[in-house]
C-alpha cells in the first residue's frame, strides 16, 4: 500500500519536460496508467486547440475538434513509437480534422429565390475585396518564398503563441531559447520577400 501511494504522489515523468515527459507519460499510458494520459492531455491540449482555432474554427467547434484528436491518440496510442512525433502526430491530426470540419460547415446551404431576395449581403465591396485579394495574394507569394523552415516555425509559432514556445521547439527539434530570434529573422525574410513583390508590382 505504501509503495503504491509512493508510485502516485511520485510517477515517473515527475520533474521531467519536453521528449523525456512524453516519452515517460507515454509508456506509463501504454501500460494503462490513466493518470499519465491525463498529464499528457493537460501538457498538449493548449497545441491542439490553438491549431483548431488557428484555422478558423470557433469555440464550441475547436472543443469538439480537440475531443476528437484525443480519442484519435488514444486509438493509435501503440502505433506512436517515438515521443518526440507526438507532438507533431498531434498537430497534423488537429489541421486535418479542422480542415474537415471547416469544409462542411462551410459548404453551400439552398436557398430559396425568396429567401435570396432578402438576406443581406455580408460580402465586402468589390474594391475592398480586391485590394484585400491582391494583398493576400503578395504575401503568400513572399512566404512561400521562404526556407522550408522558416515556412513551419512560422505556422507553429502564429498557431501556438509564445506560451508554447516549448512545443514549438520540440515539434522542429531545436533549442527553445532559439526558437524567437529564428523567428524573428524568419519575420524578416518574409518582409524583404514581400516588400520586393510589391516593388515588382509596382514596377
Amino acid at each position: 500500500m505504501t509503495d503504491a501511494r509512493t508510485a502516485e504522489a511520485d510517477p515517473s515523468w515527475d520533474g521531467l519536460r519536453g521528449h523525456d515527459l512524453y516519452a515517460a507519460c507515454m509508456h506509463a499510458a501504454k501500460a494503462g496508467d490513466r493518470s499519465a494520459m491525463n498529464r499528457l492531455v493537460k501538457e498538449l491540449t493548449p497545441l491542439v486547440w490553438q491549431v483548431a482555432r488557428g484555422n478558423g474554427l470557433d469555440r464550441h467547434t475547436a472543443e469538439d475538434v480537440v475531443q476528437t484528436v484525443w480519442l484519435a491518440l488514444f486509438r493509435n496510442l501503440e502505433r506512436i513509437e517515438d515521443p518526440k512525433a507526438l507532438a507533431k502526430w498531434l498537430i497534423t491530426t488537429a489541421r486535418r480534422e479542422s480542415r474537415t470540419v471547416a469544409e462542411r460547415l462551410n459548404r453551400p446551404v439552398p436557398l430559396t429565390d425568396e429567401l435570396a431576395e432578402n438576406m443581406p449581403s455580408s460580402q465586402p465591396e468589390p474594391e475592398a475585396e480586391a485590394v484585400r485579394a491582391d494583398r493576400d495574394r503578395r504575401i503568400w507569394e513572399a512566404f512561400r518564398r521562404l526556407p522550408d523552415r522558416c515556412q513551419e516555425l512560422i505556422r507553429l509559432t502564429v498557431l501556438a503563441g509564445r506560451a508554447e514556445y516549448g512545443l514549438v521547439a520540440d515539434v522542429l527539434r531545436m533549442p527553445r531559447g532559439s526558437v524567437g530570434p529564428t523567428r524573428g529573422r524568419c519575420l524578416r525574410r518574409l518582409r524583404e520577400a514581400l516588400d520586393a513583390t510589391e516593388g515588382t508590382a509596382d514596377a
